[in-house]
């Protein structure tokens, strides 16, 4: 893994535990295991550094999911497809998507922040309403919002508020209402 790549890893993992007034290039060569300055060679101001760590996170989090031939092939598997996802992004992703919400908070007022978080969360926007779309919802672009909302507002309560909440029941509910209309 290469020094950038290290001090992303670990930009992000500051995030996610210790918040923003964490991210700094020291903490985050410290954090790393690399030399000081390290972060600073290749990240030569803050804004920097957090544009790095968005695009980190938005590859990973991201990725592949443009396969609109990858979708489930009915509304129940797609239903688990997003419980799934809820479950690993409060899972073993859990210190990430704190990251992620950081920066989105970062994000309200700072757009170099927040365009990029919101073109990555746009991707999956645009799979879930073409699923929602073959699924026979009335209004598929409601639908992916409720979906959407649903799915964010289960990220959000399960980091904040109890790491244990259900999820798969909600989920297949607002998906089954988003089809039904």
């Amino acid at each position: 893994m290469s020094a950038r790549e290290r001090a992303l890893d670990a930009a992000v993992e500051l995030l996610g535990t210790q918040g923003l007034r964490a991210l700094t290039h020291v903490r985050v060569d410290a954090a790393a295991g690399l030399p000081r300055g390290s972060t600073s060679n290749h990240f030569r101001t803050r804004a920097a550094l957090l544009a790095g760590v968005v695009e980190q996170i938005v590859d990973q989090e991201v990725g592949g999911a443009d396969a609109e031939g990858a979708l489930p092939p009915d509304p129940e598997a797609f239903a688990e497809l997003v419980t799934a996802m809820v479950l690993a992004l409060t899972g073993p992703f859990r210190v990430r998507t704190t990251a992620r919400y950081v920066l989105f908070l970062e994000g309200t007022h700072d757009d170099d922040v927040r365009a990029p978080l919101l073109a990555g969360r746009a991707r999956f926007r645009a799979l879930a309403e073409a699923a929602l779309a073959r699924y026979g919802a009335p209004a598929p672009s409601v639908a992916a919002t409720a979906v959407m909302a649903a799915a964010e507002g289960m990220i959000m309560h399960r980091l904040a508020v109890d790491p244990d909440a259900e999820v798969g029941e909600a989920v297949r509910l607002v998906v089954r209402a988003a089809v039904a209309g």
